[in-house]
């Protein structure tokens, strides 16, 4: 069972964390949106990329984009924390706990699209944010990445009723 707690800690942890990116970006919106109109925009890539042609300058997309990236992160951070909310109130049961598992995994999985897909994806390669000194995130992403895949390894690791 104890094993189990400190699974369904480490998942809680991640859903606080998601929810705080989240609700950050919402109080101190400005800071992030220009991250997000920058690479998008490739003002920042070479100057003499082929790739530009993929910029996005429309303010609407942009916003579009930046609320999409809000709303993962407050979803990554309710579904990690309901997950985990799930997680101890199984955990006594090994068939119970691995069924509680699915809504942890779920929030868990969308912070590897959302910063595997979304960051080093879309913005490192798409649009070129490799390219840039100054609006570059593919290192915080994969820092997001290693935490978050660490932990949902930890929690698809088989259970059984030896984890007390």
């Amino acid at each position: 069972m104890t094993i189990r707690l400190l699974k369904s800690l480490m998942v809680l942890a991640v859903g606080l964390w998601g929810l705080l990116v989240g609700v950050d970006n919402l109080l101190d919106y400005g800071s992030n949106w220009q991250f997000v109109r920058h690479v998008l925009s490739m003002d920042t890539v070479f100057p003499d990329n082929p790739l530009k042609y993929r910029a996005v300058t429309n303010t609407t997309l942009e916003a579009l984009g930046y609320w999409g990236i809000i709303a993962a992160e407050l979803a990554i951070g309710l579904l990690c924390v309901g997950g985990a909310w799930k997680l101890v109130r199984a955990r006594r049961d090994v068939a119970s706990f691995n069924a509680a598992k699915a809504m942890a995994a779920t929030g868990l999985t969308l912070l590897f699209l959302l910063y595997y897909v979304g960051f080093v994806t879309v913005g490192g390669e798409w649009f070129g944010m490799w390219q840039s000194q100054i609006w570059n995130g593919q290192a915080k992403a994969v820092e997001f990445l290693t935490c978050g895949m660490l932990v949902l390894i930890v929690l698809l690791l088989p259970e059984s009723a030896d984890h007390r």
